[in-house]
């Protein structure tokens, strides 16, 4: 592991936590721990108003730090934007996002990481280049390699666009075959494009060109 993408493991007090050592590596999808609702503040159960004795006590959700009852924060869900080792206790609302994001985080961001072939076009040239395109492993760079070499830093994207074919009524058996991006040039207010295509001669290719096109939709929102 190079020295920027060093890890650390700290313990904080909502659980270990495996972070990167300089702040500046982290994931342009972490999120910050949020600070918790003092004790002193929180006489009752947040979401189903009981009050808190020497029987029902008081947890904080790990994700939006607010004060609930055991039975309206009893869930221990994998955290994996915050860097959490093992599952965290979270409220009923804040478990349901974190579940839905454990599939990006098991699925997508794999798919991305392991990269695809497109034929891209930088700008308004006629011209494309065959390039493989993946996701750094540190999440935070696109990177796109061929006889020419791209890092574009996930945080200056500023416009996704799947382009697609096919068209049903219902709006079924469309299939994604390329993407068009926009991000800033770092250190200015340039917005440079760059055009992806699912190369024709690629047909073992298409389902995996189009998976990592599905995860770069999801990156996008």
């Amino acid at each position: 592991m190079s020295g920027g993408d060093a890890k650390k493991l700290v313990r904080s007090p909502s659980g270990l936590r495996m972070v990167p050592e300089h702040r500046a590596a982290r994931s342009p999808f972490g999120l910050d721990e949020p600070p918790w609702v003092p004790d002193k503040e929180c006489p009752r159960c947040m979401q189903c108003d009981t009050k808190f004795d020497f029987i029902t006590r008081k947890h904080h959700c790990r994700r939006c730090g607010k004060c609930f009852c055991d039975k309206c924060c009893s869930k221990k869900v994998p955290l994996p934007r915050m860097c959490f080792v093992d599952p965290v206790r979270q409220c009923a609302e804040c478990a349901l996002v974190s579940q839905k994001e454990t599939e990006f985080y098991d699925k997508q961001l794999k798919v991305l990481m392991n990269g695809a072939t497109f034929f891209v076009t930088l700008g308004t040239s006629d011209k494309s280049e065959l390039m493989v395109c993946r996701l750094s492993s540190n999440q935070r760079y696109l990177v796109l390699d061929g006889d020419s070499h791209y890092e574009i830093e996930i945080i200056q994207i500023s416009t996704v666009q799947i382009l697609t074919e096919g068209f049903t009524p219902g709006g079924g058996n469309t299939r994604a075959i390329g993407m068009i991006l926009q991000y800033k040039v770092p250190g200015s207010e340039e917005v440079t494009q760059m055009k992806f295509t699912a190369g024709e001669d690629f047909s073992c290719n298409k389902k995996l060109s189009a998976s990592w096109l599905a995860a770069m939709h999801k990156v996008s929102k």
